[in-house]
């Protein structure tokens, strides 16, 4: 009973804010997902990551393998999952990136903060960061059918990271009241990344829930395997691994299906798995949390 009492108090204020955003849409209520996207992603996040790295106490040495083994995690299942939708005859363009890459943000760092406080928030940034630099490289690489890798260079929250890690190589501290400053623009990222999954959720038109469903089905025990595995591998501490295994298993990004809009993939079917695999969460998460805390 102690257990699950744990997980839904973890659990329930990620689902109270995205359920105020679902509700606030339903309701007829104006929300200006364009700008509150770029808020976060401009502003908001940059400053909670920089801010995160640059005043983290956890030690060099399991940085340094929580990093690796989050490389190591998505070599893994970048791999896998090109080999499962070639196999299966799935457009790489509309399956690859969706499948590869968790709600990292707008779930996984409140999860993981809610669930093993400041600690567990550090560690989140970490899988985060490396996460976005390989989604916004290669990840964008796909969905768009070629480009230059080197624009994952205009995006702050990569900026952030390499200057955050920098400042945490160094051991600088930027002044208190800029300090300050940045950790107050960080903390607004959070319960506005989960009012926004809430809201893009309500506005998703699902496409191929059927073949959606079976993937994210998959997508979530692969996920798993891989992290525990890798984990096991480079023996990483328990709250690094369970960390590790939260942000990896997160549902399906809503980034992913904001990209194949953009650049032409099938947005429908993306659709589909942002929806599937976030409902299939309310399972998956709490089961992972009850194993791992």
């Amino acid at each position: 009973m102690n257990i699950i009492l744990t997980v839904l108090q973890i659990v329930a204020p990620i689902a109270i804010l995205g359920g105020i955003g679902f509700l606030w849409v339903k309701a007829g209520f104006e929300y200006r997902m364009e700008f509150i996207t770029r808020l976060c992603m401009t502003l908001s996040v940059p400053a909670l990551i920089f801010t995160a790295l640059m005043k983290t106490e956890i030690e060099p040495a399991a940085l340094r393998d929580l990093t690796l083994a989050s490389m190591a995690a998505y070599g893994v299942l970048t791999v896998l999952f090109w080999g499962v939708t070639t196999a299966l005859g799935l457009e790489t363009r509309t399956y690859l990136s969706p499948l590869i890459f968790g709600n990292t943000g707008n779930v996984g760092l409140p999860l993981a903060f809610f669930a093993f406080g400041q600690t567990g928030l550090d560690f989140a940034v970490v899988v985060f960061a490396v996460m976005a630099v390989w989604s916004f490289t290669f990840g964008l690489w796909v969905v768009a059918g070629g480009g230059s890798p080197l624009r994952v260079l205009k995006e702050p929250l990569v900026g952030a990271t390499l200057l955050g890690a920098l400042f945490l190589w160094q051991g600088w501290q930027t002044p208190e009241w800029l300090t300050r400053s940045l950790e107050l623009l960080g903390q607004i990222a959070i319960p506005l990344m989960l009012i926004t999954l809430g809201v893009a959720v309500a506005r998703l038109s699902a496409g191929h829930l059927g073949r959606a469903v079976w993937l994210s089905l998959v997508r979530a025990v692969v996920c798993i395997g891989v992290v525990a595995g890798v984990g096991w591998a480079l023996e990483l501490p328990p709250v690094a691994l369970a960390v590790l295994v939260l942000q990896v298993s997160t549902p399906v990004a809503v980034t992913s299906y904001m990209l194949a809009a953009k650049y032409g993939a099938d947005a429908d079917a993306v659709a589909g798995m942002v929806i599937a695999s976030t409902l299939l969460s309310v399972v998956t998460l709490p089961v992972t949390l009850a194993f791992l805390i």
